[in-house]
């Protein structure tokens, strides 16, 4: 496709560097780009309609033009469009959404700080771990395990916990060998032959504990894990992982950090994907539906223990001097504050668990697709791993090319998805309707058929 000399198109190619974006795919191609939004739909600027069906990057749970929310952030900016959080200030939509928050989540919760994204959540996350550590004198206990596929952000600490090889190339991530991975818990590509979930979810913490053993417990902080993981390929976790896994962080006094920036507030079928997989977080990170992405905004969640620690540094340190210029920002903390609002009123989270039987029904109609190596998923969230071949789970070569033609046949048929390599992901608004469910799966219904076909005449499957 040629680009037209002065298109927007053409001069997002000349000037933007963009995120998570091959740079020579876009330069060739050009970008796709989005006009207007309304509800689940998206227009591009050539006026093709879209259902979106990932919600944005798994946060536009509220959908898009939300009246409410772009009333609440014009009369905040009206009122005060910014105050810091620095050197003692505050202000009012902070502190009841920080109140709110500590009502909501399922864990001992004592302060929340926030931030801008999940990003620099997770970042909050590692240097907590660390300061706390220091505070209570244990200076070696630093290290922090995060798992293979999982994704934690993409600022340098939480590139670090991610365990993407394509987001550490050429950026000398992870930092330092306080970053260590463990197994990826997907019993569909990495269970041994007849290993029941649950052997396989005892292999895995065995598998942990023997690492916390090599490394010495008295060196090994914390755990962060996501209750599913999103940007790895949407991997739910086999029967009886969390409660292996955490016996044996309890065993070692491991804390648990819960990453709920994508199956946080209603995502996975309840509020929390913690309650869904019966965790018990130690601190949590959220962001995405925390605002519905109306503005950027993250928190991180700590409990009593780590605030004690925290004043008790400051007798040596002085002032705890971590924080963002847009910490607490006003308008995002006033979006996030009605945001909350709506799921309760208008009992969203009830809604979507009602809803999420159908969305899985409607998944696992695709399980027998001759592309399809395992549909997965739970709550309302979900994916279809595309395969060469049903029977011996094998994999394309190249990785990700028949994803990113089943990518392109979606958005012909007017369906915004996501391709992770050659695993095609499901996010829709929780506020999609039940007919609009069964419309993103016929949808998609008719995208992979056609790269069945086109996959057929160029030899990429064996069936």
């Amino acid at each position: 496709m040629s680009l037209t000399p002065g298109s927007i198109a053409a001069r997002d190619v000349d000037s933007v560097l963009h995120p998570y974006t091959n740079p020579a795919h876009i330069a060739e191609q050009g970008p796709m780009i989005m006009d207007h939004a309304e509800g689940i739909h998206m227009w591009d600027d050539q006026g093709n309609k879209f259902i979106e069906g990932l919600a944005g990057l798994w946060c536009t749970s509220l959908g898009y033009g939300n009246e409410e929310l772009a009333q609440t952030a014009y009369d905040q900016m009206k009122k005060l469009s910014y105050s810091h959080m620095f050197i003692g200030k505050s202000h009012e939509p902070g502190i009841l959404l920080a109140e709110k928050l500590k009502e909501m989540v399922p864990m001992e919760a004592s302060k929340v700080f926030f931030g801008c994204s999940g990003s620099d959540a997770n970042d909050t996350q590692v240097k907590l771990m660390w300061y706390y550590n220091n505070a209570i004198g244990r200076p070696e206990k630093k290290k922090i395990i995060s798992r293979v596929k999982a994704y934690h952000g993409i600022s340098l600490a939480a590139t670090s916990l991610t365990g993407l090889p394509p987001v550490h190339a050429y950026f000398d991530v992870p930092v330092n060998d306080r970053f260590l991975h463990t197994d990826t818990p997907h019993h569909y590509r990495f269970a041994e032959p007849g290993e029941t979930e649950e052997e396989f979810s005892t292999r895995l913490a065995a598998n942990l504990e023997k690492m916390i053993l090599e490394e010495d417990p008295d060196t090994v902080a914390a755990f962060i894990a996501e209750p599913v993981m999103g940007a790895g390929g949407v991997l739910v976790p086999p029967a009886g992982y969390f409660e292996k896994i955490q016996a044996v962080l309890s065993k070692y006094d491991i804390m648990f950090i819960v990453d709920e920036v994508i199956t946080g507030l209603g995502r996975t079928g309840n509020p929390f994907g913690s309650q869904t997989y019966n965790i018990n977080p130690d601190t949590m990170s959220l962001a995405k539906a925390l605002t519905s992405a109306y503005q950027p905004l993250s928190a991180v969640v700590i409990p009593q223990r780590m605030y004690e620690a925290i004043v008790d540094a400051s007798a040596e340190v002085g002032n705890f001097a971590h924080g963002y210029t847009f910490s607490g920002h006003p308008v995002a903390a006033a979006v996030g504050l009605k945001v909350l609002e709506i799921y309760e009123r208008d009992n969203l989270f009830d809604k979507v668990a009602a809803l999420s039987p159908h969305f899985q029904q409607g998944l696992q109609t695709f399980a027998d697709h001759p592309l399809v190596g395992e549909a997965r998923g739970v709550g309302m969230i979900g994916a279809c791993e595309l395969v060469a071949d049903k029977k011996t789970k094998a994999t394309f070569d190249p990785a990700g090319k028949v994803g990113a033609h089943c990518l392109s046949r979606c958005h012909a048929n007017g369906l915004v998805v996501r391709a992770i390599g050659d695993v095609m992901a499901f996010c829709p608004p929780l506020i999609v309707s039940d007919d609009e469910v069964g419309e993103i799966f016929d949808r998609f219904g008719k995208a992979l058929d056609e790269t069945l076909d086109w996959a057929r005449r160029e030899g990429l499957v064996n069936v």
